[in-house]
């Protein structure tokens, strides 16, 4: 039977940057994943836009992605404002404020697979397994055992899932989640703008839906509407010219006449948080490990955190010549991403809830929460430095981040 240092479940963002960070570590590491190596290569286009903050900016650059992404596709977030119903008043974020360019970066989902999948070609010591998948894990002392769909059985040091917030490995090894099912469907499409956006990003709840408006190059913009399953199925339904005029009609023609552009694509509205994010010689990253509301646009960057943590831990124990899937490391690891995670996926969460919640008691709540938000200036500057990577709003030194990822890429 074969013997591999890291088995990585899934080849999305979260784990092939895991593998780019793993490069340079001298450990033989295997990704499984049930799609094509085609289908990896030129992922197709799935609507989703990804807000990412400086401190993902850092660590992509470091590990060689943003450098393969066309500039033309990134659309710099300069502004964002937050809207309650029909209120003339808006909670409002602006990188002038915070002496910076822009408060974080657009980028679409399929273009950052594609760079994360093509920074891992010709990397020493590692395999790409695809078109399979995992069918069963046993844990051992000093290895686990994998069996793959076709057959295949292979022992790894440490096993790696990156495979999505309904993550099947984590069923395996017997690790829970909490899940949260706001019983809404997301869907998202591209449209043209009549009225230019000025890079500023809005999210609106309405009464009924939730609005957000993402700003893209060409004066183009995402437009992500949440509704109940059978209002999105009834969108969904509509042709071209209806679409548009309702979508129009949702955003009150503040950016003129809006029209459809390309495909539109349907997701439900589940928030993940596993019960534990390592097991025996078992970690989970990415979506796997948290799975975020999209309301604060940050399970991306959290997955990039997820893999970082954990690739540092791994490559410490492998320069030292210890055991890469020892328990200790694997409980910091836990600790740390829970302690980045937890308290920004409850907030998440309970935004959602009370911005979801039309009675009356909550229409009055809303309004007075982001009132006084507005009026309470360190909370503001918080979520402003946690986008652009302030020092003391909770995330590590950009320098620190940036220069670790390249020494472990540049050997």
């Amino acid at each position: 039977m074969r013997k591999v240092d890291v088995l990585v479940v899934g080849a999305g963002p979260a784990g092939l940057s895991l593998t780019r960070s793993l490069a340079g570590s001298g450990l033989s590491v295997v990704v499984v994943e049930p799609q094509s190596a085609a289908a990896l290569a030129e992922p197709a286009f799935d609507g989703r836009e990804i807000a990412l903050t400086h401190a993902s900016h850092q660590l992509m650059q470091a590990m060689g992605l943003w450098q393969r992404i066309d500039p033309a596709e990134i659309s710099p977030l300069r502004s964002a404002r937050v809207m309650n119903g029909t209120s003339p008043f808006a909670l409002g974020f602006a990188a002038e404020r915070e002496n910076v360019d822009q408060l974080g970066w657009l980028v679409p989902n399929h273009l950052i697979r594609r760079a994360a999948w093509e920074s891992v070609q010709g990397q020493a010591g590692l395999e790409v397994l695809d078109g399979t998948s995992v069918t069963a894990i046993e844990t051992g002392s000093t290895d686990n055992t994998v069996t793959l769909s076709d057959g295949r059985r292979l022992m790894a040091r440490l096993v790696v899932a990156a495979d999505s917030r309904f993550s099947a490995t984590r069923r395996m090894m017997g690790i829970g989640a909490q899940m949260r099912d706001f019983g809404k469907s997301m869907m998202v499409c591209r449209l043209q703008c009549e009225r230019p956006h000025r890079n500023e990003a809005w999210e609106w709840f309405g009464y009924g839906r939730t609005l957000a408006m993402l700003p893209l190059p060409r004066n183009q913009a995402s437009a992500v509407i949440t509704l109940p399953p059978q209002q999105i199925q009834e969108l969904a339904a509509m042709d071209e010219a209806t679409f548009g005029r309702t979508v129009t009609g949702f955003f009150e023609r503040r950016l003129g006449d809006m029209q459809p552009l390309g495909t539109r694509h349907v997701y439900p509205l589940v928030g993940v948080y596993a019960h534990h994010f390592v097991g025996p010689r078992y970690a989970l990253v990415g979506d796997a490990a948290v799975g975020m509301h999209p309301v604060t646009a940050h399970g991306f960057n959290f997955g990039l955190q997820s893999q970082q943590r954990l690739a540092q831990l791994i490559n410490e124990a492998a320069g030292q010549g210890s055991d890469i899937g020892a328990a200790a490391p694997l409980a910091r690891y836990e600790r740390g991403h829970r302690l980045a995670t937890r308290p920004l996926y409850e907030a998440t969460n309970a935004i959602a809830a009370l911005y979801n919640d039309c009675r009356l008691p909550a229409r009055l709540l809303r309004g007075a929460a982001l009132r006084a938000a507005h009026g309470v200036v360190p909370f503001r500057k918080l979520i402003a430095g946690h986008l652009t990577q302030r020092q003391g709003a909770g995330n590590r030194e950009p320098g620190m981040v940036e220069s670790w990822v390249r020494s472990r890429l540049q050997g």
